[in-house]
C-alpha cells in the first residue's frame, strides 16, 4: 500500500478492534505488501487489513476454521472475536493470533517437510472451492503477454518468460498426476517457528495442484524429506514459479523492494534452464 493508504488503514484497524473490545492504542506494521499486516498493541492482536475491492479474506477466515478444527498446522483467528470478516473506509480486515517467532531462524528441513504434509493432510479433509494452480499462472501470462502491464520488459526477455510459463503450464496439464487443495506459497516467509510449533500463515493464495507446486516454494532440502515425490514433476514447478514470481516483478505496480533488479536476476536464471 502506498503511504496514504497505509494511515488510513490503521485507522480503520484500531477503531474496527476498539469496537470490539481490543485495546489498540498502539500499531506496528509488520509487512505491507497488497495487504497491511499490523500488530495492534496493548490486545496484541495480529490484523490483515486490504483494500475492499482486492480482499479474499473471507475464503480466508472459512478456511483458517477448517484446517485448524482438521488439526492443521495453522495460525489461528483470535478467539476473543467473531471470525468474520470486518469493514470500514474501503477496507476489509481480520484480527488473528499474533505469534512470537524469530525472524529468519532457521527451520530445519526435515521439520519444514512434516510441517507442509501436516498441512496437506488436513488440506485433503477440506472441501472448500479454490482457484486451480493454472488460474495463477494464467494470471502470470496476462502480465507478460500486455506491453503497458509490464513496459520495462525488454521484448527478448518477454519472449523467454511468456514461452516458459506457456510450455510449463501445458507440461503439468497433461502430467495428470494427483491434485489436492494446496498452501500456494508456503515458502519461509509463511511459515512462523513459534512455541506452539511451526504454523502456516497467509492462506489467500491457496489453490488446487500437485504438492510438488507447494514444495517448489519452499528449500530445496525439504523435498528430500517430504514423501512421494515426483521429481520431474518438481523440476518443472520450480521452474514454472520461478517464472511466476519474475513476471511479477516486472509489473508496473508492483512494490517489492528492488523488484526489477530480482526480476533481471531471475530471468538470467530461468534463460540458464531453457
Amino acid at each position: 500500500m502506498q503511504a496514504s493508504e497505509v494511515s488510513r488503514a490503521v485507522h480503520a484497524a484500531r477503531s474496527i478492534a476498539a469496537s470490539l473490545g481490543l485495546g489498540a492504542d498502539d500499531a506496528i506494521v509488520l509487512h505491507n505488501s497488497n495487504k497491511l499486516t499490523l500488530r495492534l498493541l496493548p490486545c496484541d492482536v495480529l490484523a490483515r487489513v486490504a483494500p475492499k475491492e482486492h480482499q479474499v479474506a473471507q475464503f480466508e477466515v472459512d478456511l483458517g476454521r477448517r484446517l485448524a478444527a482438521a488439526g492443521g498446522p495453522v495460525a489461528a483467528l483470535d478467539p476473543r472475536v467473531e471470525p468474520r470478516v470486518h469493514e470500514r473506509d474501503g477496507f476489509t480486515m481480520t484480527f488473528w493470533t499474533y505469534y512470537e517467532s524469530t525472524p529468519g531462524e532457521r527451520i530445519p528441513p526435515a521439520d519444514y517437510a512434516h510441517a507442509l504434509a501436516r498441512l496437506h493432510a488436513a488440506m485433503r479433509d477440506v472441501g472448500i472451492p479454490s482457484p486451480h494452480f493454472t488460474d495463477r499462472v494464467a494470471e502470470a501470462q496476462h502480465l507478460v503477454a500486455h506491453h503497458d502491464l509490464t513496459p520495462a520488459l525488454a521484448d527478448d526477455d518477454r519472449d523467454l518468460l511468456g514461452g516458459t510459463l506457456r510450455d510449463l503450464r501445458t507440461e503439468l496439464g497433461e502430467h495428470g498426476g494427483s491434485e489436492q487443495l494446496l498452501h500456494g506459497e508456503p515458502h519461509p516467509g509463511n511459515l512462523l517457528a513459534t512455541p506452539q510449533g511451526l504454523l502456516f500463515v497467509d492462506l489467500e493464495t491457496c489453490c488446487r495442484g500437485p504438492v510438488e507446486f507447494d514444495l517448489a516454494h519452499a528449500p530445496a532440502e525439504v523435498a528430500d524429506h517430504y514423501p512421494g515425490v515426483d521429481h520431474d514433476v518438481l523440476r518443472a514447478c520450480r521452474t514454472l514459479m520461478l517464472a511466476m514470481i519474475t513476471a511479477w516483478r516486472w509489473d508496473r505496480d508492483d512494490e517489492f523492494p528492488d523488484g526489477l533488479r530480482l526480476g533481471a536476476e531471475w530471468l538470467g536464471q530461468i534463460r540458464a534452464q531453457r
